[in-house]
C-alpha cells in the first residue's frame, strides 16, 4: 500500500524535507491503517483516513515539538481524523445489529507492521480485538467511547495519554471507557473465551477448512451440513439480512440458485482475514472460460465446526493479493 501525499492539496517547496518526512511517517502507515480500521470497520475508508492523517501531519509538522513520540503524535492525528469522519458521516447498525459497512482485513498485510521500542506490533493486532465479532460489537459504540476503548484497552495507553489524544480530561476518558465496556458486554454475543477461534493454523483448523473448500466447490449440501454448527450464523454485508440456523442458511443458498445448473461451478482459494480462516470463491458460469471473483467467506470455528460465515463481495479480493481470475 502506498500513502503518497497529494500534491494538489499541499505545496512542497523542499523535496528533501518531503522525502525525509515521508520516510519517518511511512513506517507507521500499517498500524495507523489498522487503528483507523478498528475505528471505522471499513478497510477502504481507512486507506483514505491514513492519507488524511499524513496530510494533516505535514501541514502541522512545525507544531510537532518532539515532546511526545512521533508515533503517539500520529495516533492523535489519526484518531481525530476518524472522529471527524464519523461525525460528518455517522453510521448506525441496523435494529438487528448488522454493520453493513463492515469489510474484512487481509492477514497478509499485517506482516508490514513494524515492532519497535515505541510499542510492539502484537498489541496493535491483539487477536481478540481484531476478529469480525469484535469489530461488529465495537461499531455499536458511539465514536468517543469507541476511541477511548481502543486507546486504553487495546493499545494500552494511559488515561492521561488518552485524554491528550482526545483533547479532553482524564475524568471524561474514564467515563467514556466505562460506557464502552458496558456496551461491549451488551453486544458481544458470548464471553470472549467462547467466541475466540481455535489456535491459529492448527491441524484441526486446516483439516476443517479443507473440508469446507471441498464441500463448497462441489456444492455438496450434505457435506456442508456435516461440518457446520446447528446454530450456524450467516450474513453478507453490505446486503441486509442475518440468517440463523444451519437449515435456514443452507435453504437461503439453495433459493439463490447455489448448486443449480445455471449457477455454474466454483473454485476456492484458502486465505485469512481478521486472524480468521477464509476462502476466496471464484465462479464460472456456463459458457464462460474463466473463473471470476465471487465472494470472500470469513469463517469462525467453534467445537470443530463452522459456527459463523460472513460473506463479502468478491471485489474486495483485490486487497488480498489474490489473482483477478482463475
Amino acid at each position: 500500500m502506498s500513502f503518497v501525499l497529494a500534491r494538489r492539496q499541499t505545496t512542497m517547496t523542499d523535496d528533501t524535507d518531503r522525502e525525509a518526512f515521508e520516510t519517518q511517517v511511512r513506517r507507521h502507515a500499517r498500524e495507523l491503517h489498522v487503528h483507523c480500521y478498528r475505528m471505522t470497520g471499513s478497510f477502504e475508508d481507512s486507506e483514505d483516513l491514513v492519507q488524511e492523517t499524513f496530510l494533516r501531519a505535514w501541514r502541522k509538522r512545525e507544531q510537532y515539538e518532539g515532546r511526545a513520540s512521533l508515533r503517539a503524535w500520529l495516533y492523535k492525528i489519526a484518531t481525530n481524523a476518524c472522529l471527524d469522519a464519523l461525525d460528518k458521516r455517522p453510521r448506525v447498525p441496523t435494529a438487528d445489529g448488522e454493520v453493513r459497512w463492515l469489510q474484512p482485513y487481509p492477514d497478509t498485510l499485517l506482516t508490514e507492521l513494524a515492532s519497535s521500542d515505541e510499542g510492539p506490533a502484537e498489541a496493535v493486532v491483539a487477536k481478540e480485538t481484531f476478529e469480525l465479532t469484535f469489530l461488529v460489537a465495537i461499531q455499536h459504540l458511539a465514536p468517543l467511547p469507541r476511541a477511548a476503548y481502543i486507546l486504553r484497552d487495546v493499545l494500552d495507553c494511559s488515561a492521561a495519554e488518552t485524554a491528550e489524544v482526545l483533547e479532553t480530561t482524564v475524568a471524561s476518558v474514564n467515563s467514556a471507557l466505562q460506557r464502552a465496556r458496558a456496551g461491549l458486554r451488551e453486544h458481544l454475543p458470548e464471553p470472549r473465551a467462547a467466541w475466540r477461534p481455535e489456535q491459529d493454523r492448527s491441524a484441526a483448523e486446516q483439516a476443517l477448512l479443507a473440508r469446507y473448500v471441498e464441500a463448497t466447490e462441489q456444492a455438496d449440501l450434505a457435506a456442508i451440513k456435516a461440518i457446520t454448527h446447528e446454530d450456524l450464523r450467516f450474513s453478507m454485508p453490505p446486503y441486509p439480512g442475518v440468517w440463523e440456523g444451519r437449515d435456514a442458511v443452507i435453504a437461503s443458498w439453495v433459493e439463490d440458485g447455489y448448486g443449480s445448473e445455471t449457477f455454474g461451478s466454483l473454485r476456492c482459494l484458502p486465505t485469512r482475514a481478521n486472524g480468521q480462516p477464509a476462502i476466496a470463491s471464484y465462479a464460472r458460469t456456463p459458457g464462460s472460460g474463466e473463473y471470476q471473483p465471487l465472494t470472500l467467506d470469513v469463517l469462525r470455528f467453534e467445537d470443530g465446526l463452522v459456527r459463523e460465515i460472513v460473506t463479502f463481495d468478491g471485489a474486495l479480493l483485490r486487497h488480498f493479493g489474490l489473482p483477478p481470475t482463475l
